[in-house]
């Protein structure tokens, strides 16, 4: 895409005050939101961003384009109403882990089922934070939270396994300290047709200050994060002499170390997201530590048909095969007709 109008992210500042709180993660989104906008080869008037409920759904407010804040995990539905009436529109989602995935979960599936042309940002820290700290659909098993006082015992949904579960055709994955891998992704989810999901990781410092910790301390991050690259070695480590394997006869992926037993290059996969078997692109979507590092990047970008598309379509292919397209037609044909 290009910036077409010679748009900057300033022009996409409201004059709103921003209210997150000091140090969250949402700040870094915000701004990389901003950044890729002009980008879009829109016009601010062509762009609009609708949220739910939640603190990652104060977003409208704060990009200088058409917005919509509404009800509880309702967000979808409405880009998804906006987008079939107005296919010129470019429409975001600004969403957390509760809004999305637990009122809003029926809604977050048949979404990515049906390929609707909408970008979708997902802001998990794994908490509610805007109702002050009850455990979410993403909180890790044994979360000690306000609801949970004695640890959940609920295992967490995995954002990109149930997006790529549900037929998604796009998913990414960033965190909020890694803004070069945001706006790379934010870029990619702008050029993607279809349902394009980014997920972000990002730290509430009230109610769940250091939830990522595990991959984004800086001394251990390089052995606990890999950036997946399309056409790349699934390369990873401080000396960036790990890699990941596809075990040929166990078809398990597996950590492996250059020069280790033998392994070469040549035994490192070679990331494809646009490969359409979904089968590999999970796995690498569902890799967690401490066995595996956390793929950040682009995980999944394929190519198929949206439902505004295909809507279109079959209207017009409706208006081809219709004797008479308006109600002039119809007076000027010479039939007479009864009503009653």
């Amino acid at each position: 895409m290009a910036n077409i109008f010679n748009l900057t992210k300033e022009d996409f500042a409201s004059d709103q005050m921003v209210k997150w709180c000091p140090g969250c993660g949402d700040h870094a989104i915000l701004a990389a939101l901003r950044k890729v906008l002009p980008q879009a080869g829109k016009k601010k008037e062509d762009i609009l961003v609708v949220s739910g409920i939640g603190c990652s759904s104060r977003a409208p407010y704060y990009v200088n384009t058409y917005g919509m804040h509404c009800i509880h995990g309702r967000a979808l539905p409405i880009a998804s109403g906006a987008k079939i009436a107005n296919p010129n529109l470019s429409v975001w989602v600004t969403t957390g882990d509760g809004d999305s995935l637990a009122i809003g979960g029926n809604h977050f599936i048949h979404c990515l089922r049906r390929n609707m042309d909408i970008k979708v940002i997902l802001f998990n820290n794994q908490i509610y934070g805007l109702t002050k700290g009850q455990y979410s659909p993403t909180s890790p098993f044994g979360k000690v939270t306000k609801t949970s006082p004695m640890g959940t015992i609920e295992d967490p949904f995995d954002p990109g396994e149930l997006a790529i579960g549900a037929g998604g055709t796009f998913f990414a994955r960033s965190f909020d300290i890694s803004m070069p891998i945001m706006d790379e992704i934010l870029l990619a989810a702008a050029e993607h047709t279809g349902t394009a999901l980014v997920e972000v990781l990002q730290n509430c410092m009230i109610y769940n200050n250091g939830a990522h910790s595990y991959y984004t301390d800086k001394e251990t991050r390089a052995d606990r994060i890999i950036h997946v690259q399309d056409g790349k070695p699934m390369l990873f480590g401080k000396e960036m002499n790990k890699g990941i394997r596809l075990n040929k006869d166990t078809n398990q992926l597996e950590v492996v170390t250059l020069g280790e037993n033998g392994v070469t290059i040549d035994d490192i996969l070679v990331h494809n997201p646009h490969q359409t078997n979904r089968g590999l692109q999970l796995m690498i979507a569902q890799m967690k530590g401490p066995d595996f590092p956390m793929a950040v990047g682009v995980i999944r970008d394929i190519s198929k048909p949206c439902y505004s598309e295909l809507m279109l379509q079959q209207i017009e292919t409706a208006k081809a095969q219709t004797k008479f397209k308006c109600v002039d037609d119809l007076l000027n044909s010479g039939n007479t007709w009864d009503v009653e």
